[in-house]
């Protein structure tokens, strides 16, 4: 009878979880809040791991619509930024704006930028804001305070593209009589994460309180919303916008985009309620609140979820419909594929790369397109490829069971653009260094459980680490994979070729930033001497155009064995771990201790001098207590 009673209320407990939270009945002083943010481009549903879909925009509308018209007092729709980079739509992003005009259409107010609208570098930055502007559609405000260009006279083009757009720090939005405040930020990681903006950054913390103190000398409002595309995460500390809320007084509300997260209730911390609702439009977001601003008395929160069964908007249906053709028109055919085109059938679903430190199949089967796209490109008379990298912060999306359409594959790699400004990151080919790649295998092995991103996956490669061992020191065994399955030690100060893509290749550069200085790895050319130009190593076709990471991967999908169709089916070999990287955990101390580098060394030798401490003083404590009981005696 206790288990069955103890059952009910864990049961009882998950199901309140799932629950809207409610504070209070909403009234006519009520305000609510519809929010999203991290859209990432993605106007389309995505299919779901249990089966199904989730998300799209036809739907997201229809929900707002429903949100709207059933709310009592006055309603505001914003957004926190990232609203590209994600799917084929991004394809005209720079030269029909489609996200930015399509938040419009979905009734968004206000929205910010995130790093991903800085990923076409500044020229594409500029094309979308202008282009926007001559679309002559209606359009929501960006308001953004600390991420501007420079003003050395190097960016005049993406200063005049803001003032035709119209960007400021802050605007005054009035619905049904009460008039809020935005703002916008940019958070420092997201800057990290942005290195082609060309921005100059400017501390959050002191930009909101610089806004805050502006609004109240010169403004009338009722509220303070902040967009900010910062992030939250379980540890405070690194919680950019939770410390953002400890710091500055005056915000009621800051929409928290970048890192992903969907809270299923709201954080209140020194007055402000900070909200996110997830990405890729699967959630939408409602904040209803009343009182007084600094005063605000929860109504109501909930994240409604975008499922397979929500009612799609017809409007917004043809909407998309018509963006989608365009992409079909301007860039597919480049590449003599369409839109919905079936590129291969897997017979399993592809895992994600985020989460455990592990041997990947969709990692492994990216490495592996990447050296079959440049070995195909430079034959029998190109150089020698070794090794091919790519890493978990690049991959986007996962490869469904079933068909796998050339926008799925695209959805898998979609980031970035290249030197030429068209989009998708291209490859590169880069020289590395023995040791350097030791140390980028370490990097992989102890910075990936404080940055997931950082998860390296390889072709050609070999590498086992003890988790159980001191960072930077935990890889203990790497090689080289021969043709016949064999595995050669990296020999420290040999070149191998690597072939990757543009981003990674400018990541593996920032190891020593990231690091403290604690590690470096210098990305070479073939002759030794360290890359300047990132650009320089960009791999081009037959025709000069740049080969880029997602048709690799598409055109080696195209290559296995084809069914009664004619359409390739990937191998079940992807399908379990191939043991190119090894993980473990031992606290074996031979195994701690093998190979221990100068960081287990420095920790060693604090540990003994340490005990050797706390050994010394406790002897001259029993000392002075065994002396003091022979005066006693005596």
């Amino acid at each position: 009878m206790k288990k069955i009673v103890a059952l009910a209320l864990v049961l009882t407990m998950l199901f309140a979880l799932c629950l809207p939270v409610s504070a209070a009945p909403e009234t006519e002083d009520t305000v609510t809040l519809l929010f999203t943010h991290d859209l990432h481009s993605h106007f389309l549903p995505v299919p779901t791991s249990g089966g199904g879909e989730s998300g799209g925009y036809a739907r997201l509308y229809t929900m707002m619509e429903s949100a709207r018209a059933s709310a009592l007092g006055p309603v505001i729709t914003l957004d926190a930024g990232d609203f590209s980079m994600g799917s084929f739509f991004q394809t005209i992003y720079a030269t029909d704006a489609a996200e930015l005009r399509i938040l419009a259409d979905l009734g968004i107010d206000a929205t910010t930028l995130g790093n991903h609208e800085f990923d076409f570098r500044q020229q594409g930055l500029v094309d979308m804001l202008n282009n926007a502007v001559a679309s002559g559609d209606e359009l929501p405000e960006i308001v953004l305070g600390n991420y501007y260009p420079p003003t050395d006279g190097t960016a005049e083009d993406v200063w005049a593209a803001y003032e035709n757009y119209g960007i400021k720090d802050y605007t005054i939005i009035e619905k049904e009589g009460v008039r809020f405040a935005v703002f916008g930020l940019i958070g420092a990681d997201a800057h990290s994460n942005a290195p082609m903006s060309g921005m100059v950054f400017e501390d959050p913390i002191e930009t909101a309180k610089e806004v805050i103190a502006e609004l109240k000398a010169n403004e009338d409002y009722d509220y303070i919303i902040c967009l900010s595309h910062s992030g939250t995460d379980s540890d405070v500390k690194k919680s950019e916008d939770y410390q953002l809320s400890l710091a500055v007084e005056g915000i009621d509300v800051i929409i928290s985009g970048h890192t992903h997260p969907t809270l299923k209730e709201p954080l209140h911390v020194n007055g402000t309620w900070i909200v996110s609702c997830g990405s890729y439009a699967k959630n939408l977001g409602v904040l209803k609140f009343r009182g007084e601003t600094g005063n605000t008395e929860l109504v109501h929160y909930e994240t409604i979820a975008i499922r397979g069964d929500t009612p799609e908007m017809q409007e917004m249906v043809e909407i998309v419909e018509g963006y989608k053709t365009l992409v079909s028109e301007s860039y597919l055919k480049n590449y003599g594929l369409t839109y919905d085109e079936v590129i291969a059938i897997s017979p399993f679903a592809f895992d994600s790369t985020g989460g455990k430190q592990a041997d990947k199949a969709l990692g492994n089967i990216i490495s592996d397109a990447y050296r079959y796209a440049v070995e195909s490109l430079e034959g029998e008379d190109g150089e020698e490829i070794t090794f091919a990298l790519n890493a978990a912060g690049v991959i986007r999306g996962t490869l469904p069971e079933g068909e796998i359409t050339a926008s799925d594959v695209f959805n898998v790699l979609s980031l970035g653009v290249g030197a030429d400004g068209t989009p998708g990151y291209p490859l590169v080919s880069v020289y590395l260094t023995g040791k350097d790649l030791k140390t980028a295998l370490e990097v992989d092995a102890s910075v990936v459980p404080l940055m997931s991103a950082a998860q390296l996956y390889g072709n050609g490669l070999y590498w086992k680490y003890n988790t159980s061992r001191m960072i930077f020191n935990k890889v203990v065994e790497t090689g080289v994979i021969t043709e016949d399955g064999t595995i050669v030690p990296l020999e420290d100060d040999k070149l191998y070729r690597v072939i990757t893509g543009l981003y990674c290749c400018q990541m593996l550069s920032a190891v020593e930033s990231k690091s403290f200085g604690l590690l470096s790895i210098t990305p070479r050319h073939a002759d030794g001497t360290p890359v300047t130009d990132y650009d320089s190593l960009i791999i081009h076709d037959e025709n000069g155009e740049e080969l880029k990471e997602w048709y690799a991967l598409a055109s080696y999908l195209g290559t296995f064995e084809k069914n009664e169709d004619g359409i390739s089916v990937i191998p079940e070999s992807y399908s379990t771990p191939e043991h190119r990287k090894v993980v473990y955990s031992s606290t074996n101390p031979v195994e701690l201790l093998k190979n221990a580098n100068i960081f287990t060394w420095i920790v060693i030798i604090l540990v003994v001098v340490i005990l050797a401490v706390i050994a010394l003083v406790t002897t001259l404590i029993v000392r002075k207590i065994v002396r003091k009981r022979r005066l006693k005696k005596a």
